[in-house]
C-alpha cells in the first residue's frame, strides 16, 4: 500500500487537496469491488495541528510532518491563493515545510518513478514553488499553473518550465498545473499502479476527461473514446475492459447494455465513433501490445488479449 500523504498549509486550495483525494479513495473503492486489496492510503500533515482552507473551511487533526518513511510515499504539494510574490516565503508554515522539504524529502526522492519503494514528489498548481523553493526541482521538466510559470523558472533556474501541458512526469517528481489537472495527475497515478481499468472506472465515476500530459504516453484504448456520458456504452466499455478475453460479439454486448444490437451499434458510432467491434479490436490490440513490449511470445500475447491466434493479432495490430 502506497501512503499518499498530502501537505496542508494556511490558505490551502481545497479543491487541490480534495479533487485528488476523492480520485484516489474511488480507486480504493473499485478495487474492494474487484476482490482486491486497496492501493493508498491517505494521510494528512503539514506544520500545524489545524489550517484554515483557501475557503475557509477548517482542517484539522493534521498529522505533523514525519521524519522517517516506513513505506512507498507519495508527497503531495498543494496550491494557494494569490500572486507568487505573496505565497513564497511567507510565514512560519512556508519555511518550516520548506526546510522539513530539503532535509527529509529532498535526499529520497528516487532517480526514476518506476522504483515503487521510494518516495514520490506531486505538486498542484502552486506547490510546484514551494518545491521549487526547496531545491527539489533543479533540472527537471516541471509545470505549474500558467499565471506563474515565469515565478517557477525564477525559483529553479535549471529546470525545464513546460507552458501549456496538464502535467509534466520527470522521474520521481510530478507537477501539473491549476486546480482540476491535480484530478488528472491523481489519474495517472491510479492507473501506473492500479491499471487503466481502474483508472478508467474512476474518471467514469468523477465524470472527468482522463487527459495525459505530453511527457507521458498517448491514452491506451483501454481510457480512450470513455469522454461521454452514456451509460449504456460505459456498461459494455467496462466490461470489456474487464474481460477482453471473453467472446464478446454483438448479441452478448447488446445484452450487457440492454439495448438491441442495432441500438447500440448507434450509439457507439455517435459517442465513440468506433463500431462495437472495433471497440474490442482496438482493447485487445492494446492488450497484445503490452503484452509484447513485456516479452510474451506472440501466441501467449494473442491468448492474454483474446485473440484467436497470432495471425489475427498480428492483422488487428497492423490496422
Amino acid at each position: 500500500m502506497i501512503d499518499v500523504l498530502f501537505l496542508v498549509l494556511p490558505d490551502t486550495l481545497l479543491l487541490d487537496i480534495a479533487g485528488p483525494a476523492e480520485a484516489f479513495r474511488l480507486a480504493n473503492q473499485a478495487l474492494r469491488r474487484r476482490g482486491q486489496p486497496e492501493a493508498f492510503h491517505l494521510r494528512y500533515a503539514g506544520p500545524q495541528a489545524q489550517a484554515d482552507s483557501s475557503v475557509g473551511l477548517r482542517l484539522a487533526a493534521l498529522e505533523p510532518l514525519p521524519v522517517a518513511f516506513t513505506r512507498p510515499t507519495w508527497v503531495v504539494l498543494l496550491g494557494r491563493p494569490g500572486e507568487a510574490c505573496e505565497v513564497i516565503g511567507h510565514g512560519a508554515a512556508w519555511m518550516d515545510t520548506r526546510r522539513w522539504l530539503a532535509q527529509c524529502v529532498a535526499p529520497r526522492l528516487v532517480a526514476t518513478s518506476s522504483e515503487a519503494g521510494g518516495l514520490r514528489l506531486l505538486t498542484v498548481c502552486s506547490g510546484a514553488l514551494l518545491a521549487a523553493d526547496a531545491g527539489l526541482l533543479a533540472g527537471r521538466q516541471v509545470t505549474t499553473h500558467h499565471e506563474l510559470l515565469d515565478d517557477l523558472q525564477a525559483l529553479a533556474p535549471t529546470a525545464r518550465v513546460q507552458a501549456n501541458r496538464v502535467f509534466v512526469e520527470d522521474g520521481a517528481v510530478l507537477t501539473s498545473a491549476g486546480v482540476t489537472a491535480g484530478i488528472d495527475l491523481a489519474l495517472h497515478g491510479i492507473a501506473q499502479v492500479c491499471g487503466e481499468v481502474i483508472a478508467a472506472a474512476v474518471a467514469q465515476v468523477m465524470v472527468v476527461f482522463a487527459r495525459r500530459g505530453g511527457q507521458a504516453p498517448q491514452a491506451s484504448a483501454l481510457l480512450a473514446h470513455r469522454d461521454h456520458l452514456h451509460p449504456a456504452v460505459h456498461r459494455v466499455q467496462d466490461a470489456v475492459c474487464a474481460a477482453p478475453a471473453e467472446p464478446w460479439d454483438s448479441p452478448r454486448m447488446a445484452a450487457v447494455a440492454h439495448v438491441t444490437e442495432r441500438h447500440l451499434a448507434r450509439l457507439f458510432r455517435l459517442h465513440t465513433g468506433l463500431s462495437p467491434r472495433a471497440y474490442v479490436e482496438r482493447v485487445r490490440s492494446a492488450l497484445a501490445g503490452q503484452a509484447l513490449a513485456q516479452g510474451h511470445s506472440a501466441p501467449q500475447a494473442a491468448a492474454l488479449a483474446g485473440f484467436s491466434g497470432a495471425r489475427q493479432m498480428r492483422q488487428a495490430l497492423e490496422r
